[in-house]
Protein backbone atom coordinates (compact mmCIF):
# COMPACT_ATOMS: atom_id res chain seq x y z
CA UNK A 1 0.00 0.00 0.00
CA UNK A 2 1.36 3.55 -0.89
CA UNK A 3 2.58 6.29 1.60
CA UNK A 4 2.48 9.81 1.39
CA UNK A 5 4.33 12.32 2.44
CA UNK A 6 2.52 15.13 4.80
CA UNK A 7 3.32 18.42 4.71
CA UNK A 8 5.50 20.05 7.41
CA UNK A 9 2.96 21.60 10.00
CA UNK A 10 2.90 21.83 14.02
CA UNK A 11 -0.42 18.83 13.91
CA UNK A 12 -0.80 16.80 11.46
CA UNK A 13 -4.01 14.41 11.56
CA UNK A 14 -4.66 11.37 9.79
CA UNK A 15 -8.26 9.85 8.78
CA UNK A 16 -9.47 6.90 6.85
CA UNK A 17 -12.64 8.39 6.17
CA UNK A 18 -15.05 11.51 6.62
CA UNK A 19 -17.66 12.15 9.21
CA UNK A 20 -19.35 15.09 10.72
CA UNK A 21 -18.11 14.77 13.62
CA UNK A 22 -14.83 15.65 12.58
CA UNK A 23 -16.27 19.54 12.17
CA UNK A 24 -15.27 19.79 15.92
CA UNK A 25 -12.17 18.79 15.30
CA UNK A 26 -11.14 21.37 12.51
CA UNK A 27 -13.03 24.11 14.81
CA UNK A 28 -10.64 22.82 17.63
CA UNK A 29 -7.98 23.60 15.47
CA UNK A 30 -8.70 27.15 14.12
CA UNK A 31 -8.56 27.82 17.87
CA UNK A 32 -5.36 26.76 18.45
CA UNK A 33 -2.74 26.23 15.81
CA UNK A 34 -3.86 24.91 13.00
CA UNK A 35 -3.42 21.93 11.27
CA UNK A 36 -3.45 20.07 7.93
CA UNK A 37 -5.75 16.99 8.04
CA UNK A 38 -5.79 13.78 5.45
CA UNK A 39 -9.21 11.97 4.59
CA UNK A 40 -8.61 8.79 3.11
CA UNK A 41 -5.35 8.29 4.67
CA UNK A 42 -4.40 5.84 7.81
CA UNK A 43 -2.67 6.30 10.90
CA UNK A 44 0.33 4.81 9.39
CA UNK A 45 0.30 7.21 6.29
CA UNK A 46 -1.26 4.88 4.04
CA UNK A 47 -3.52 5.85 0.86
CA UNK A 48 -6.47 4.08 1.78
CA UNK A 49 -9.16 5.77 -0.82
CA UNK A 50 -12.12 7.94 -0.22
CA UNK A 51 -15.62 7.37 -2.22
CA UNK A 52 -17.74 9.83 -3.21
CA UNK A 53 -15.20 12.13 -3.40
CA UNK A 54 -16.83 14.99 -6.20
CA UNK A 55 -19.58 15.39 -3.63
CA UNK A 56 -17.34 15.46 -0.07
CA UNK A 57 -15.20 18.35 -2.17
CA UNK A 58 -18.79 20.45 -2.28
CA UNK A 59 -20.47 19.14 1.14
CA UNK A 60 -17.31 19.95 3.73
CA UNK A 61 -16.41 23.23 2.66
CA UNK A 62 -20.02 24.22 1.97
CA UNK A 63 -20.47 22.77 6.35
CA UNK A 64 -17.40 24.48 7.72
CA UNK A 65 -18.62 27.73 6.20
CA UNK A 66 -21.82 27.37 7.03
CA UNK A 67 -21.30 26.15 10.58
CA UNK A 68 -18.46 27.70 11.23
CA UNK A 69 -17.67 30.64 8.86
CA UNK A 70 -14.27 29.25 8.35
CA UNK A 71 -13.18 28.98 4.76
CA UNK A 72 -10.28 26.44 4.42
CA UNK A 73 -8.06 25.00 1.78
CA UNK A 74 -9.51 21.59 0.85
CA UNK A 75 -7.78 19.93 -2.22
CA UNK A 76 -7.93 16.24 -4.00
CA UNK A 77 -5.27 14.10 -4.62
CA UNK A 78 -4.68 11.00 -6.12
CA UNK A 79 -1.93 8.32 -5.76
CA UNK A 80 -1.87 4.58 -7.18
CA UNK A 81 -5.93 4.99 -8.18
CA UNK A 82 -6.45 5.73 -4.89
CA UNK A 83 -7.91 9.45 -3.98
CA UNK A 84 -7.98 11.31 -0.90
CA UNK A 85 -8.63 14.48 0.40
CA UNK A 86 -6.06 17.70 2.03
CA UNK A 87 -7.25 19.72 4.21
CA UNK A 88 -5.24 22.56 5.61
CA UNK A 89 -6.45 24.74 8.58
CA UNK A 90 -5.06 28.07 9.53
CA UNK A 91 -5.16 29.50 13.09
CA UNK A 92 -8.17 32.11 13.74
CA UNK A 93 -7.28 35.27 14.95
CA UNK A 94 -11.22 35.22 16.19
CA UNK A 95 -12.99 32.76 18.47
CA UNK A 96 -14.92 29.78 16.53
CA UNK A 97 -17.62 28.03 17.56
CA UNK A 98 -19.50 24.98 16.33
CA UNK A 99 -23.04 24.78 16.81
CA UNK A 100 -22.91 27.56 19.73
CA UNK A 101 -19.74 24.81 21.51
CA UNK A 102 -16.13 26.21 21.21
CA UNK A 103 -13.42 23.62 21.12
CA UNK A 104 -10.04 23.91 21.26
CA UNK A 105 -7.15 21.62 20.13
CA UNK A 106 -4.36 20.71 23.45
CA UNK A 107 -1.92 18.41 22.88
CA UNK A 108 -3.27 15.17 21.45
CA UNK A 109 -6.90 16.32 22.72
CA UNK A 110 -10.12 18.26 21.88
CA UNK A 111 -11.64 19.67 24.48
CA UNK A 112 -14.83 21.25 24.70
CA UNK A 113 -14.18 24.58 26.63
CA UNK A 114 -16.60 26.02 29.52
CA UNK A 115 -16.57 27.89 32.17
CA UNK A 116 -13.19 29.81 33.13
CA UNK A 117 -11.30 28.07 30.55
CA UNK A 118 -13.95 29.47 27.64
CA UNK A 119 -13.67 33.23 29.30
CA UNK A 120 -10.15 33.13 29.52
CA UNK A 121 -10.21 31.31 26.07
CA UNK A 122 -12.19 33.92 24.35
CA UNK A 123 -10.55 37.18 25.85
CA UNK A 124 -6.73 35.44 24.86
CA UNK A 125 -8.62 35.48 21.09
CA UNK A 126 -9.23 38.95 21.77
CA UNK A 127 -5.99 40.09 22.70
CA UNK A 128 -8.26 41.31 25.95
CA UNK A 129 -6.92 40.47 29.86
CA UNK A 130 -9.52 39.94 32.17
CA UNK A 131 -7.43 42.22 34.36
CA UNK A 132 -7.94 44.83 31.96
CA UNK A 133 -11.88 45.11 32.10
CA UNK A 134 -13.60 48.39 33.35
CA UNK A 135 -15.70 48.66 36.10
CA UNK A 136 -18.39 51.00 35.84
CA UNK A 137 -19.18 51.19 39.47
CA UNK A 138 -16.05 51.77 41.32
CA UNK A 139 -14.36 55.47 41.46
CA UNK A 140 -11.20 56.38 42.91
CA UNK A 141 -12.40 56.34 46.64
CA UNK A 142 -12.08 52.50 46.29
CA UNK A 143 -8.28 52.95 46.12
CA UNK A 144 -6.26 52.38 48.93
CA UNK A 145 -3.96 54.88 49.63
CA UNK A 146 -1.24 53.53 52.08
CA UNK A 147 -1.19 50.16 49.07
CA UNK A 148 -0.46 52.70 46.03
CA UNK A 149 2.09 54.23 48.78
CA UNK A 150 3.94 51.02 49.59
CA UNK A 151 4.17 50.21 45.54
CA UNK A 152 5.57 53.28 45.22
CA UNK A 153 8.40 53.31 47.85
CA UNK A 154 8.92 49.78 46.28
CA UNK A 155 9.21 51.01 42.76
CA UNK A 156 11.38 54.17 43.64
CA UNK A 157 13.96 52.04 45.56
CA UNK A 158 13.79 49.45 42.94
CA UNK A 159 14.63 52.27 40.23
CA UNK A 160 12.10 51.45 38.24
CA UNK A 161 9.57 55.05 38.76
CA UNK A 162 10.98 58.23 39.08
CA UNK A 163 10.98 59.57 42.41
CA UNK A 164 8.92 62.92 41.11
CA UNK A 165 5.90 60.33 40.77
CA UNK A 166 5.37 60.56 44.34
CA UNK A 167 3.64 64.50 43.54
CA UNK A 168 1.06 62.80 41.26
CA UNK A 169 -2.37 62.08 42.07
CA UNK A 170 -3.39 58.51 42.83
CA UNK A 171 -5.55 59.13 39.25
CA UNK A 172 -2.57 60.38 37.40
CA UNK A 173 -0.54 57.14 38.62
CA UNK A 174 -3.23 55.29 37.83
CA UNK A 175 -3.72 56.37 34.13
CA UNK A 176 0.86 56.31 34.13
CA UNK A 177 0.36 52.18 34.93
CA UNK A 178 -2.88 52.00 32.36
CA UNK A 179 -5.08 51.27 35.43
CA UNK A 180 -7.30 53.42 33.77
CA UNK A 181 -9.33 52.54 30.59
CA UNK A 182 -8.61 55.43 28.15
CA UNK A 183 -11.93 55.26 26.51
CA UNK A 184 -14.09 55.47 29.02
CA UNK A 185 -12.00 56.81 31.92
CA UNK A 186 -13.25 53.56 34.23
CA UNK A 187 -10.97 51.85 36.92
CA UNK A 188 -9.68 48.70 35.12
CA UNK A 189 -10.06 45.43 37.50
CA UNK A 190 -6.50 45.08 37.97
CA UNK A 191 -6.37 48.41 39.57
CA UNK A 192 -8.79 47.08 41.96
CA UNK A 193 -7.40 44.40 42.59
CA UNK A 194 -4.20 45.74 43.34
CA UNK A 195 -4.52 48.87 45.69
CA UNK A 196 -8.39 48.20 46.01
CA UNK A 197 -9.84 48.87 49.68
CA UNK A 198 -12.57 45.78 49.80
CA UNK A 199 -10.74 43.39 47.00
CA UNK A 200 -13.57 40.82 47.91
CA UNK A 201 -15.77 42.84 46.36
CA UNK A 202 -14.96 43.20 43.35
CA UNK A 203 -13.68 39.32 43.03
CA UNK A 204 -14.45 36.38 45.69
CA UNK A 205 -11.65 34.15 44.26
CA UNK A 206 -9.09 36.78 45.25
CA UNK A 207 -8.39 35.58 48.54
CA UNK A 208 -5.54 33.56 48.91
CA UNK A 209 -5.86 30.12 51.41
CA UNK A 210 -3.19 28.62 53.27
CA UNK A 211 -4.18 25.37 55.47
CA UNK A 212 -2.03 23.26 58.07
CA UNK A 213 -2.86 19.73 57.65
CA UNK A 214 -1.96 16.48 59.90
CA UNK A 215 -1.82 12.68 57.64
CA UNK A 216 -4.33 13.56 55.34
CA UNK A 217 -6.24 16.34 53.33
CA UNK A 218 -9.12 16.15 55.51
CA UNK A 219 -6.96 16.31 58.39
CA UNK A 220 -7.09 20.30 58.45
CA UNK A 221 -5.60 21.59 61.76
CA UNK A 222 -5.29 25.83 61.14
CA UNK A 223 -6.01 27.60 58.84
CA UNK A 224 -5.70 31.14 56.85
CA UNK A 225 -7.65 33.29 54.37
CA UNK A 226 -5.77 36.10 53.08
CA UNK A 227 -7.47 38.71 51.12
CA UNK A 228 -5.90 42.43 51.12
CA UNK A 229 -4.88 44.69 47.87
CA UNK A 230 -2.81 42.47 45.98
CA UNK A 231 0.42 44.88 45.95
CA UNK A 232 0.66 43.69 50.12
CA UNK A 233 -0.38 40.19 49.63
CA UNK A 234 3.63 38.81 48.90
CA UNK A 235 4.19 40.27 52.36
CA UNK A 236 0.95 39.31 53.62
CA UNK A 237 1.43 35.70 53.35
CA UNK A 238 5.23 35.07 54.01
CA UNK A 239 4.48 36.90 57.41
CA UNK A 240 1.76 34.63 58.05
CA UNK A 241 3.70 31.37 57.28
CA UNK A 242 6.47 32.88 59.50
CA UNK A 243 4.26 33.05 62.67
CA UNK A 244 1.77 30.33 62.20
CA UNK A 245 3.38 27.72 59.57
CA UNK A 246 6.82 27.43 59.05
CA UNK A 247 9.91 27.18 61.10
CA UNK A 248 12.51 28.94 61.42
CA UNK A 249 15.67 27.73 62.68
CA UNK A 250 17.98 29.33 65.34
CA UNK A 251 21.75 30.26 63.50
CA UNK A 252 24.82 32.39 63.96
CA UNK A 253 27.11 33.93 61.48
CA UNK A 254 29.73 35.13 63.55
CA UNK A 255 28.00 36.94 66.20
CA UNK A 256 24.84 37.92 64.40
CA UNK A 257 21.68 35.85 65.78
CA UNK A 258 19.32 34.20 62.16
CA UNK A 259 16.18 33.05 61.74
CA UNK A 260 15.63 32.31 58.26
CA UNK A 261 12.40 30.32 56.82
CA UNK A 262 13.23 26.69 56.41
CA UNK A 263 11.81 27.75 52.85
CA UNK A 264 14.43 29.76 51.07
CA UNK A 265 12.43 32.81 50.94
CA UNK A 266 13.46 34.66 47.54
CA UNK A 267 12.58 31.09 46.30
CA UNK A 268 9.10 31.11 48.40
CA UNK A 269 8.39 34.08 47.33
CA UNK A 270 8.70 34.14 43.22
CA UNK A 271 6.69 31.17 43.73
CA UNK A 272 3.97 33.28 45.62
CA UNK A 273 3.94 36.45 42.88
CA UNK A 274 3.96 33.99 40.15
CA UNK A 275 0.65 32.46 41.47
CA UNK A 276 -1.08 36.06 41.79
CA UNK A 277 0.26 37.30 38.27
CA UNK A 278 -0.66 33.89 36.23
CA UNK A 279 -4.12 33.02 38.43
CA UNK A 280 -7.44 32.89 36.15
CA UNK A 281 -9.45 35.37 38.72
CA UNK A 282 -12.44 34.18 36.85
CA UNK A 283 -11.64 30.54 38.79
CA UNK A 284 -11.07 29.75 42.68
CA UNK A 285 -8.95 30.39 45.29
CA UNK A 286 -5.11 29.68 45.25
CA UNK A 287 -4.52 27.13 47.78
CA UNK A 288 -1.24 26.71 49.85
CA UNK A 289 -1.23 23.29 51.83
CA UNK A 290 0.96 22.70 54.19
CA UNK A 291 1.92 19.21 55.40
CA UNK A 292 4.33 17.54 58.03
CA UNK A 293 6.94 16.55 54.92
CA UNK A 294 5.91 19.13 52.19
CA UNK A 295 3.97 22.09 51.43
CA UNK A 296 1.58 22.17 47.77
CA UNK A 297 1.13 25.62 46.13
CA UNK A 298 -1.62 25.36 43.38
CA UNK A 299 -3.16 28.60 41.67
CA UNK A 300 -6.02 28.19 39.46
CA UNK A 301 -5.63 28.57 35.00
CA UNK A 302 -3.01 26.58 32.90
CA UNK A 303 -0.04 26.97 31.31
CA UNK A 304 0.26 29.67 28.02
CA UNK A 305 -0.90 27.76 24.83
CA UNK A 306 2.21 25.53 23.79
CA UNK A 307 4.05 25.87 27.13
CA UNK A 308 4.95 22.68 29.40
CA UNK A 309 6.24 22.67 32.50
CA UNK A 310 9.49 21.60 30.96
CA UNK A 311 9.59 25.48 29.33
CA UNK A 312 9.32 26.83 32.64
CA UNK A 313 12.80 25.86 33.29
CA UNK A 314 14.46 26.87 29.58
CA UNK A 315 14.89 30.12 28.42
CA UNK A 316 10.96 31.51 27.02
CA UNK A 317 9.17 34.85 27.04
CA UNK A 318 7.38 36.08 29.69
CA UNK A 319 3.60 35.76 29.10
CA UNK A 320 1.68 36.72 32.07
CA UNK A 321 -2.00 35.74 31.99
CA UNK A 322 -2.87 39.03 33.98
CA UNK A 323 -0.30 41.86 32.19
CA UNK A 324 -1.54 45.19 33.94
CA UNK A 325 -0.83 43.17 37.61
CA UNK A 326 2.25 41.63 36.23
CA UNK A 327 3.61 45.45 35.17
CA UNK A 328 2.79 46.67 38.99
CA UNK A 329 4.81 43.86 40.28
CA UNK A 330 7.35 44.04 37.53
CA UNK A 331 7.90 48.07 38.66
CA UNK A 332 7.39 47.13 42.40
CA UNK A 333 11.09 44.75 41.75
CA UNK A 334 8.52 41.74 42.81
CA UNK A 335 9.01 39.95 39.61
CA UNK A 336 11.31 40.13 36.27
CA UNK A 337 9.94 41.02 32.65
CA UNK A 338 12.19 37.73 31.24
CA UNK A 339 11.31 34.60 32.05
CA UNK A 340 13.66 34.11 34.82
CA UNK A 341 10.96 33.35 37.60
CA UNK A 342 12.10 29.52 37.69
CA UNK A 343 15.46 30.09 37.15
CA UNK A 344 15.70 32.70 40.02
CA UNK A 345 13.85 29.85 42.12
CA UNK A 346 16.17 27.39 41.45
CA UNK A 347 19.04 29.54 42.35
CA UNK A 348 17.64 30.17 45.58
CA UNK A 349 17.41 26.15 46.58
CA UNK A 350 20.61 24.99 44.86
CA UNK A 351 22.13 27.92 47.28
CA UNK A 352 20.63 25.96 50.15
CA UNK A 353 21.36 22.57 48.99
CA UNK A 354 17.41 22.00 48.75
CA UNK A 355 16.00 19.67 46.24
CA UNK A 356 14.41 21.52 43.87
CA UNK A 357 10.15 22.33 43.98
CA UNK A 358 8.40 19.87 41.65
CA UNK A 359 5.74 22.01 39.52
CA UNK A 360 3.12 20.21 37.54
CA UNK A 361 -0.17 20.82 35.97
CA UNK A 362 -3.46 19.46 37.55
CA UNK A 363 -7.01 20.04 38.22
CA UNK A 364 -6.72 22.84 35.44
CA UNK A 365 -3.60 24.62 37.24
CA UNK A 366 -0.41 24.63 38.31
CA UNK A 367 1.23 23.21 41.51
CA UNK A 368 4.44 23.40 43.11
CA UNK A 369 5.21 20.66 45.50
CA UNK A 370 8.18 21.80 48.08
CA UNK A 371 9.55 19.36 50.41
CA UNK A 372 10.04 20.05 53.84
CA UNK A 373 13.56 19.09 54.25
CA UNK A 374 15.20 21.34 57.28
CA UNK A 375 12.27 20.61 59.00
CA UNK A 376 12.37 16.86 59.04
CA UNK A 377 15.51 17.46 59.82
CA UNK A 378 14.56 19.09 62.91
CA UNK A 379 12.54 16.63 63.55
CA UNK A 380 15.30 14.08 63.94
CA UNK A 381 17.49 15.84 65.98
CA UNK A 382 19.81 16.66 62.84
CA UNK A 383 21.81 20.14 62.31
CA UNK A 384 19.98 22.14 59.10
CA UNK A 385 23.24 24.08 58.70
CA UNK A 386 27.07 23.19 59.50
CA UNK A 387 26.70 26.43 61.97
CA UNK A 388 23.51 26.15 63.83
CA UNK A 389 24.17 26.24 67.63
CA UNK A 390 20.44 25.80 68.51
CA UNK A 391 17.68 23.62 66.95
CA UNK A 392 15.20 25.16 69.28
CA UNK A 393 12.70 26.92 67.27
CA UNK A 394 9.24 27.53 69.57
CA UNK A 395 9.09 29.06 73.18
CA UNK A 396 6.42 27.97 75.44
CA UNK A 397 5.31 29.59 78.73
CA UNK A 398 5.92 28.08 82.05
CA UNK A 399 2.08 26.97 81.86
CA UNK A 400 2.64 25.23 78.34
CA UNK A 401 5.52 23.18 79.43
CA UNK A 402 3.20 22.24 82.71
CA UNK A 403 0.64 21.42 79.61
CA UNK A 404 3.22 19.49 77.84
CA UNK A 405 3.82 17.54 80.98
CA UNK A 406 0.45 16.44 81.89
CA UNK A 407 0.01 14.93 78.36
CA UNK A 408 3.30 13.25 78.13
CA UNK A 409 2.14 11.58 81.29
CA UNK A 410 -1.52 11.35 80.14
CA UNK A 411 -2.10 11.94 75.96
CA UNK A 412 -5.77 11.24 77.10
CA UNK A 413 -5.81 14.22 79.34
CA UNK A 414 -9.01 16.77 79.30
CA UNK A 415 -9.00 20.21 79.21
CA UNK A 416 -10.93 20.01 82.58
CA UNK A 417 -8.53 17.47 84.19
CA UNK A 418 -5.59 19.93 82.66
CA UNK A 419 -7.59 23.30 84.30
CA UNK A 420 -8.02 21.38 87.78
CA UNK A 421 -4.28 20.16 88.16
CA UNK A 422 -3.25 23.59 87.24
CA UNK A 423 -5.62 25.48 89.16
CA UNK A 424 -6.86 28.16 86.48
CA UNK A 425 -10.23 28.38 84.87
CA UNK A 426 -10.75 25.80 81.56
CA UNK A 427 -10.71 28.67 78.99
CA UNK A 428 -7.13 29.29 79.54
CA UNK A 429 -6.32 26.04 79.02
CA UNK A 430 -7.78 25.93 75.90
CA UNK A 431 -6.24 28.87 74.87
CA UNK A 432 -3.42 27.50 75.71
CA UNK A 433 -3.64 24.54 73.77
CA UNK A 434 -5.19 26.69 70.65
CA UNK A 435 -1.82 28.22 70.42
CA UNK A 436 0.47 25.33 70.72
CA UNK A 437 -1.55 24.07 68.17
CA UNK A 438 -1.03 26.83 65.82
CA UNK A 439 2.72 26.74 66.64
CA UNK A 440 2.63 23.46 65.44
CA UNK A 441 4.26 21.59 68.61
CA UNK A 442 0.86 20.24 69.55
CA UNK A 443 -1.19 17.85 67.68
CA UNK A 444 -5.12 16.64 68.03
CA UNK A 445 -5.51 13.06 66.88
CA UNK A 446 -8.87 11.40 67.21
CA UNK A 447 -12.26 12.77 67.54
CA UNK A 448 -13.24 15.49 70.92
CA UNK A 449 -14.21 12.11 72.55
CA UNK A 450 -11.90 9.57 72.14
CA UNK A 451 -9.00 11.68 70.91
CA UNK A 452 -5.20 12.22 72.02
CA UNK A 453 -2.72 14.63 72.17
CA UNK A 454 0.55 14.26 70.23
CA UNK A 455 3.49 16.57 71.44
CA UNK A 456 6.45 17.71 68.99
CA UNK A 457 8.96 17.32 71.80
CA UNK A 458 11.92 18.29 69.34
CA UNK A 459 10.60 22.01 68.60
CA UNK A 460 10.39 22.91 71.87
CA UNK A 461 12.52 25.30 73.46
CA UNK A 462 13.61 23.82 76.65
CA UNK A 463 15.33 26.71 78.31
Amino acid sequence: MSKIKPKECQNVEFKSNWQDEYLKWICGFANAQGAVMYFGVNDKHEVVGLKNTKKLLEDIPNKIVNFMGLVVDVNLHEQEGQEYIEMVIEPSNVPISYKGKYYYRSGSTMQELNGPALTDFLMRKMNVTWDATSVPSATIKDIDRSAVKYFLDAAIDEGRINAAARKDSIEQLLRRLHLIDENSGLLTMAALLLFGKDVERWNMSVAFRIGRFGNSDADLILQDRIACPLILMPDKIIETLRTKYLVSPIHYEGMRRKEPLEIPEDGLREMICNSIVHKNYTGTFTQMRVFEDSITLWNDGTLPANYTVKTLFERHESRPRNKLIANVFYLAGFIEAWGRGYEKIREAFNAENLEMPMFEEVHGGVMATIKREKFLAIQKGLNVTKDVSSLSVIQLTERQKNICKLIKENPFVSGDQMSVALSVVPRTIWRDLAAMQKKGVLIREGNTNAGHWVIKTNLIHEH
